[in-house]
């Protein structure tokens, strides 16, 4: 028999805020946290905004400084949203659970980026004497996981997913695997990332998958809309404490939710362009897992990043998957107020999964003004919606054909 697996601890770090009670609250009215970029001069580029994280210092989480600056940014956001999600599961590492029985699995997309470019300016203006020794710890992906189970004291499984924008989903279906085939008791399971630098905003610009609406930066991520014209970047962290049902209750945890399924599949296509087959065989294979029927699930959290092929071909892979019971759900996509962070997406829309079951409330798809009429789904536009949904996906699609999709379920003792 499956060891079952619960939701007892969730952290975040997004341009809608630090605090898990905030946060949920910016998303259920609809704020968008999309406005125009500060961390550099963005004045030539055809993309001047994105979700940023602002003021964020991790001294604030009782980080020395000197440890701090041997972090990358995104190490420093997996760290943070790590620390508020053990503490909000009140786990004690080597009390409540052995180190040993503790793992982490927090990816990452791209990694340190903003270190890469930092060190590769000094080797080119100074030589590379000047390089640092912590160019490499400080970059490498794999960190984020390494850093926050040094942290914590969490000694057991510790492994990083890369896969692009599936990142975090994979990060949490592989962590409830772990748990559920006894490798451990507890995961801190997410992702992180912090591409908002100068040649992440050029990459993407270069390839023409970003909004450039700058005029009007809240709006610009409008997933479904007819006027949508592409992705909104965004970085942060999202992460989930992921426990044994049993340990969970014995400790007398708080419980958010149950994950019940998880799938991932490759779509052996394109690079970039995703294909409607790869996600259906995805989103399948979750239900699957689940031993749920399609009929069952009341609500998606949809990959939705608001670019043209992408949003039309998540919508055909969940009525291939669906069939009818397609227009029964309710469909949305809170990249509209987040922005697409990327590696951390994934981590992030967990949590909202969760949040949605525990509370019975579905974050709207804000800016869908005028929804694409190839696309007929309900996509909950513009206002949360009270709705008692009992099971519930989300979905992350990443470059090179990456999917992944996890499933949880409205825990009832």
């Amino acid at each position: 028999m499956k060891r079952r697996v619960v939701v007892t601890g969730m952290g975040v770090l997004t341009s809608l805020g630090s605090e898990l009670e905030q946060f949920w609250g910016n998303l259920l009215e609809g704020k968008s946290g999309v406005s125009l970029i500060e961390a550099f001069d963005v004045s030539e580029y055809p993309t001047r905004i994105a979700a940023e994280v602002k003021n964020f210092d991790l001294a604030d989480y009782g980080i020395d400084k000197k440890e701090a600056r041997r972090m990358d940014r995104f190490v420093q956001f997996a760290v943070a949203a790590s620390m508020k999600a053990i503490e909000d599961s009140s786990i004690k590492i080597g009390e409540d659970v052995p180190a040993e029985r503790i793992g982490v699995m927090v990816g990452s997309g791209i990694g340190g980026l903003g270190t890469w470019e930092d060190q590769h300016r000094l080797l080119l203006e100074k030589g590379p004497k000047r390089v640092s020794p912590f160019f490499i710890p400080m970059m490498i992906a794999n960190m984020a996981s390494g850093q926050v189970s040094m942290i914590a004291g969490a000694k057991g499984p510790n492994t990083t997913a890369v896969t692009a924008c599936a990142t975090g989903t994979h990060s949490i279906g592989d962590s409830f695997k772990i748990i559920q085939r006894g490798d451990a008791d507890v995961m801190i399971a997410g992702g992180a990332e912090a591409t908002i630098r100068p040649t992440g905003l050029a990459g993407f610009c270069s390839m023409r998958a970003m909004s450039t609406r700058n005029d009007e930066p809240e709006k610009a991520s409008r997933p479904f809309d007819v006027e949508r014209d592409g992705f909104v970047m965004g970085e942060g962290s999202g992460v989930l404490i992921l426990e044994e049902l049993e340990h969970a209750i014995a400790r007398g945890a708080k419980i958010y939710a149950e994950v019940i399924g998880y799938g991932m599949s490759g779509d052996a296509h394109h690079m970039t362009e995703p294909d409607p087959a790869g996600a259906a065989r995805c989103m399948a294979s979750a239900l699957k897992d689940a031993g749920i029927d399609p009929s069952e699930v009341d609500y998606v959290n949809a990959h939705g990043t608001s670019t043209p092929v992408g949003d039309v071909s998540e919508s055909t892979a969940i009525k291939n998957t669906f069939g009818e019971h397609a227009y029964k759900l309710a469909v949305s996509s809170t990249k509209s107020m987040t922005g697409h962070l990327l590696g951390a997406a994934g981590g992030v829309e967990a949590v909202i999964l969760a949040l949605t079951l525990k509370d019975g409330v579905i974050a709207p798809t804000i800016n869908l003004d005028n929804q694409d009429p190839e696309l007929d789904l309900d996509y909950v536009p513009n206002v949360a919606r009270k709705a008692d949904v009992k099971v519930a996906l989300s979905n992350s699609f990443g470059f090179g054909g990456h999917n992944a999709s996890i499933m949880m379920r409205k825990y009832e003792a």
